[in-house]
């Protein structure tokens, strides 16, 4: 990419707002060390190296006063990140002192950066392509292991760099089609069409691959919505607060003590769930209050990512546990776990029978709901259901492959649809004989869909979406 030069100088908050022991305000640009140098007190700023901490004070010029003590960071272009001159200033995390660093940097010239534009403008200048920047916003909002480890992923260029040989095989196969357009009239050949077709099932392949793990990343990037449902007193709240170590919803003997929804997350081996604790489901309640409650529990059931069939080992059978399973997720594709609840006041010979009974009338799509036992009262059995929880989010491809490319962002799985289908047309038109003119139209479009995914082909609308969703000094 050719490197953007920007003529003004931007600069924002880059920690969080609020009062704090630190604070750091980015400049970039081309004037960012001598706008410091104007009001920094160590005369030898503006000659220093780049990489370097300077301690001092920032004075007012205007007024005389100092403001603050403090540490700058100087970064000299182009090793920097946005690859311009880059300064960051250490100040006292005070509100007061932070607008007043902020003022006194926008009188002596500087501009008050946009969203994102910082990160913008790393991409603009060639420092990372568009999607790495994208997973800054990724990096900085991951809240468990394994998004913090798909962002970083993306981050150090690994998804971009899958994508550009991609791309670089497929060029070579576009530009020798091209080149036949160029001969029409000579009706000759150039790309081998053996060649080519052998090329797009291994690349479709891939791009399918990729497409298959935005399941997975959705999930990693954006946690997983677990409803817990199942009848009155079956111990669903106790269940929530077993999960969630912590007394987060009301234990009541009294049937119906849920009325509406109590929701929380918690982190399970680097996973993230959303758990919703529901209304018991029962339809001879009197309670109108209730009744709206159960309803409400169905609704949320449509909504959820995966199910939680929580119900009491001493109240039903495995007959009775499938029949409701199978009511309450009619006409949905949504992955069941049946969990059995209070082993604490069954015996081990009934609890075996009970699960010898339950697996062995399985069958068809309902062979396989998982069955855990525990009592959650007693916090036991809950390692055997986190584990269940986690195997079915992650999947085999993750466990045997840790490193392999996850597809997190909604951007990129549309642009991989795209490709997809245009790369099946070539195929199409390979095997029924389509000229070359069509062959190498999708060609190209599977080539552009591609490249939107790294910025190799941008828009500025698309450019304003993406970075408009950042954090100022981000």
């Amino acid at each position: 990419m050719v490197q953007t030069i920007f003529s003004d100088t931007i600069v924002a908050l880059s920690t969080p707002p609020g009062a704090g022991a630190l604070a750091v305000v980015r400049l970039s640009g081309p004037a960012a060390v001598a706008i410091t140098a104007s009001v920094f007190s160590k005369k030898s700023f503006a000659e220093a190296t780049g990489n370097t901490l300077h301690y001092g004070t920032l004075r007012d010029p205007n007024a005389g006063e100092i403001l603050d003590e403090v540490v700058v960071g100087l970064f000299r272009a182009p090793k920097s990140f946005t690859r311009e001159d880059v300064v960051e200033i250490s100040c006292h995390g005070s509100d007061y002192v932070v607008r007043q660093v902020l003022a006194l940097l926008l009188r002596q010239g500087a501009r008050l950066a946009e969203a994102g534009e910082f990160t913008k403008r790393a991409f603009l200048s060639g420092a990372m392509d568009l999607a790495q920047a994208e997973a800054v916003a990724d990096l900085i909002a991951a809240d468990s292991a394994l998004s913090h480890k798909v962002a970083l992923n993306q981050l150090r260029g690994g998804f971009s760099q899958e994508l550009r040989d991609l791309r670089a095989r497929l060029i070579k196969f576009a530009a020798l089609l091209e080149l036949e357009l160029d001969f029409g009239e000579e009706d000759v050949e150039f790309a081998d069409r053996t060649g080519l077709a052998a090329l797009l099932a291994e690349v479709r392949g891939v791009v399918l691959g990729l497409l298959r793990s935005f399941e997975l990343g959705n999930v990693i990037k954006n946690g997983i919505t677990t409803v817990i449902a199942g009848r009155p007193n079956a111990g669903k709240s106790t269940l929530l607060n077993a999960l969630l170590r912590e007394e987060r919803a009301i234990v009541s003997a009294i049937p119906g003590t849920t009325r509406d929804f109590i929701e929380d997350e918690v982190s399970i081996d680097g996973l993230r769930f959303r758990f919703v604790d529901t209304a018991g489901l029962r339809d001879d309640t009197a309670d109108e209050v209730e009744a709206i409650g159960v309803a409400r529990t169905r609704e949320r059931v449509r909504k959820a990512s995966l199910l939680l069939y929580l119900f009491d080992l001493a109240e039903m059978t495995p007959t009775a546990v499938r029949t409701e399973i199978k009511a309450l997720t009619a006409g949905l594709k949504l992955p069941v776990l049946a969990v059995g609840n209070k082993t604490d006041l069954a015996s081990t010979g009934a609890l075996d029978a009970f699960g010898a009974e339950f697996r062995a009338n399985l069958t068809g799509e309902a062979s396989g709901i998982p069955l855990v036992l525990l009592a959650a009262g007693q916090n036991q059995g809950l390692e055997a259901l986190q584990t269940a929880l986690v195997k079915h989010v992650r999947g085999s491809a993750l466990e045997n492959n840790a490193s392999a490319t996850i597809v997190t962002n909604v951007r990129h799985a549309r642009a991989l649809e795209t490709a997809a289908a245009h790369l099946a047309a070539v195929q199409t038109g390979l095997d029924t004989g389509f000229g070359t003119e069509l062959l190498a139209a999708d060609l190209r479009h599977a080539l552009a869909a591609l490249g939107e995914i790294t910025g190799e082909i941008s828009s500025e609308d698309l450019l304003t979406s993406i970075f408009t969703e950042f954090c100022i000094g981000k």
